[in-house]
């Protein structure tokens, strides 16, 4: 064989080579985007995203926070309240185990915030106190009951505002997370109960895939 034979033979090689790791790349991507297999981990990917509404609260370290500032990394806002009985310390304990399983590249850029809904009892230093539980990384935020609707209903997540002057009132409440990503716009849903080892599994492609 030629010099040039064998140059032309390389290089083929290499493209045949480069085409079949973007080939492998994108066949690994649907399939982790495969809408059955999201859908038995839980996960539910809007076919179009949702504008999050601009809005203020206070955050656990009793900062101003707006709802602007979840631009440029990917959270999952949980919906809950600290005097919750079940669903809130059940959640936020596998959202801690879930970030110690994911990989550390997709961990480090993505925030757990917990929004409170019961904003009557939930001051910003009962909320830092209840998270450092479990994550002191986690993020909490409260405010008005108007505001705290306002973000609900926009992310379609259901509850039913209490009675406040019943003594140790409960709040009704979706346990179900909210997706947002980067561009602070709503791309999904992870539907509760968490599946922890199906959601370590598909929750990367998801992030990856909508970057």
């Amino acid at each position: 064989m030629s010099r040039v034979n064998k140059t032309v033979f390389i290089l083929v090689a290499i493209v045949a080579l480069i085409l079949g790791l973007t080939v492998q790349k994108v066949l690994n991507q649907r399939h982790q985007l495969d809408p059955t297999v999201l859908l038995d981990a839980g996960i539910v990917i809007l076919p179009q995203t949702r504008s999050v509404p601009d809005l203020a609260f206070t955050d656990q370290d009793g900062q101003p926070f707006q709802t602007a500032s979840l631009k440029d990394k990917w959270s999952l806002l949980f919906f809950g309240y600290t005097f919750c009985p079940d669903v809130c310390p059940t959640t936020l304990a596998q959202l801690r185990e879930l970030q110690t399983k994911l990989p550390p590249e997709v961990a480090k850029n993505l925030q757990v915030v917990f929004v409170s809904v019961d904003p009557h009892r939930d001051t910003a230093p009962r909320i830092k106190e209840y998270l450092g539980f479990f994550n002191a990384g986690f993020k909490g935020i409260t405010g008005s009951e108007e505001n705290v609707q306002k973000l609900a209903n926009a992310m379609s997540i259901p509850y039913i505002p209490a009675d406040t002057s019943k003594p140790n009132y409960t709040v009704d409440h979706s346990g179900n997370l909210v997706i947002i990503g980067p561009d602070n716009t709503q791309h999904g849903f992870i539907r509760a109960p968490l599946h922890n080892d199906k959601l370590v599994a598909q929750l990367p492609g998801v992030v990856s895939a909508n970057h």
